[in-house]
């Protein structure tokens, strides 16, 4: 399954993250938005192809240390079609540098609305007897509040096509818990059952490495429940975010892991795309700072859970 693809890259690099490509037009250095507003001016194809730049850069510097990215939709699609496609560029490029690809796009539909969203970000488009890619990503974070009617066609596009998808489970978010900690009739809590969810949707789906394509997403700002969920969703592989700008640090995220050191891939976006902020260059570094804080954060978590193994 797709999930035993990142192992495999997790493995070889000894890097258990993923960098999450969240820009902003405020993160793009002066060079690139001015090469791209004298080409289309101050539109939105010069903000699309200046974040498209922007991430290319950042993916030349990632990807022989880093085993996947994570770009987050919203922050191509407020930028028009022409954003949606530096989206769609963006992961071609990551993928053509051998990244792992995570769509960060929490969708969330039933029936054939779903089957539509899973279709188009994990699956192909049918254009008259010609399928074709439209997206290609490897995997997708989904909102599961919809119940199986919004999981099923999603788990029948993994079991197809190779890919995966992370259920939304114990967020980072702080307003996480007025739902999420719910206890349920039966003593459970709304994420633990939502765990629980994730194992039963996967079922069908193991990889070789024991974990299905059904995976969770579960924040490093919550350790102790980081913590029960490993214990009690032993086939679910987690999307961890939180890790860096939202206060997370490795000692929150060991718990994430089996004792493998697998089973877990741990997120970073602003830490990393923001990185010449911390190390006090000038943002024309910021590839350089990137890769600099990418690597400081792989050896901080990796002398915490050991060296990772199968």
């Amino acid at each position: 399954m797709a999930f035993d693809r990142l192992i495999e890259n997790i493995i070889k690099m000894q890097n258990p993250t993923v960098a999450g490509l969240d820009p902003k037009l405020d993160y793009v250095p002066a060079s690139i938005k001015e090469n791209c507003f004298a080409r289309h001016g101050k539109t939105l194809d010069g903000a699309a192809e200046a974040l498209f730049e922007f991430n290319k850069a950042l993916i030349d510097a990632l990807c022989d240390i880093v085993p996947a990215v994570k770009p987050q939709a919203a922050y191509y699609e407020m930028y028009g079609w022409q954003g949606v496609k530096a989206l769609c560029d963006t992961i071609a490029y990551a993928k053509s540098k051998g990244m792992f690809v995570i769509t960060d796009g929490k969708r969330n539909d039933i029936g054939t609305t779903m089957e539509a969203y899973a279709a188009a970000h994990l699956g192909t488009t049918d254009i008259l007897g010609k399928n074709i890619e439209a997206f290609g990503a490897d995997a997708l974070t989904v909102n599961g509040y919809l119940g199986t009617d919004g999981i099923k066609p999603l788990i029948n596009i993994c079991k197809e096509k190779d890919k995966g998808i992370f259920v939304l489970v114990k967020t980072s978010n702080p307003g996480s818990g007025e739902l999420q900690d719910i206890k349920l009739e039966t003593g459970q809590t709304v994420y633990e059952h939502m765990g629980k969810m994730c194992e039963f949707w996967g079922k069908e789906t193991y990889g070789k490495y024991g974990y299905s394509a059904a995976g969770a997403v579960v924040g490093a700002t919550y350790p102790e429940q980081l913590k029960e969920l490993r214990t009690k969703l032993s086939h679910t592989f987690f999307l961890v975010p939180g890790y860096g700008a939202q206060g997370g640090g490795a000692e929150d995220v060991k718990n994430a892991f089996d004792k493998n050191g697998l089973g877990a891939v741990i997120n970073s976006s602003r830490g990393i795309m923001c990185a010449w902020k911390k190390q006090g260059l000038s943002k024309e570094d910021f590839a350089a700072a990137a890769r600099s804080e990418a690597i400081r954060m792989r050896d901080e978590i990796i002398s915490t859970i050991g060296e990772i193994k199968l």
